[in-house]
Order: C-alpha cells, then structure tokens, then sequence
C-alpha cells in the first residue's frame, strides 16, 4: 500500500469517526462522542503528516482525464483545497472548546466545523479514486 491509498484509508477513517461521533452527541453519550472526536483528529493528523511527506517526495499528480470528468474533478478538488485549508483551524478551535466544556460556544463552531471537516474527508477520498482508480 503506498500514500495515495493510506491517505484514502485515513480520511475515510475520520470520516467514519466524525459520523460516530454526531451518533454519540444526539444520543447524549458524552464521553463516548469525546473519544470518537479525538480518534477523528488523530486519524486526521497522521492523515495531514502523510500527506505532506507524499508530496513532498511526488510533487503535484496531474488529473489524466479531460472534457466533462476533468471539469467535475477540478470543481470537486478546488470545493476541497478551500475547505482543507479551514479544517485544522474548526477542528482544534471545536476540540479546544469541547475538552473545555465549554458547550454553548463548543456547540456554535461544531455546526459549522462538523460538516465541513465531513465534506473534506469524503471528497478526499472521491479526489483520490478520481485521480489514482479511473
């Protein structure tokens, strides 16, 4: 497995941390959501690591498609590259806030940074089928 699939396999895991842990906060299981959101930042936190140490070593991979599929795939990887650049900052304000126990102000940031920080792992991983599977 190289770092386009370990990628993959890390943002999927934060992605299936981040749903676990929303299950855990509507159902009032505290602790629980709390574990599921730091198992989400960790995961995202390698996945960050991993990510910078792959480019670094390949540079930028060109998309091979063209016409209508080259269209969706840069209008999919530009919606992600804007909204990547503002997780690291949701994710450890909200975090922040939540280890805190600070739950109203917790809450405010965790409606914006929740979906937002979803919407960036799936579309991490559709970029990479997009770029390495089709």
């Amino acid at each position: 497995m190289g770092f386009p699939e370990l990628n993959a396999g890390l943002n999927t895991i934060s992605a299936l941390f981040l749903c676990a842990g929303y299950y855990y906060i509507r159902r009032r299981e505290i602790d629980m959501h709390k574990r599921m959101m730091l198992g989400a930042f960790a995961s995202s936190v390698v996945f960050l690591v991993c990510y910078v140490i792959y480019h670094l070593q390949v540079g930028s991979v060109r998309f091979p498609g063209t016409g209508a599929m080259r269209i969706l795939y840069l209008t999919i990887l530009l919606t992600h590259t804007v909204l990547a650049a503002a997780v690291p900052f949701l994710a450890v304000i909200t975090l922040r806030r939540g280890l805190r126990r600070d739950d109203a102000e917790h809450r405010k940031i965790a409606k914006w940074a929740f979906p937002i920080w979803l919407y960036v792992n799936v579309t991490g991983v559709v970029v990479y089928l997009m770029l390495y599977r089709m």
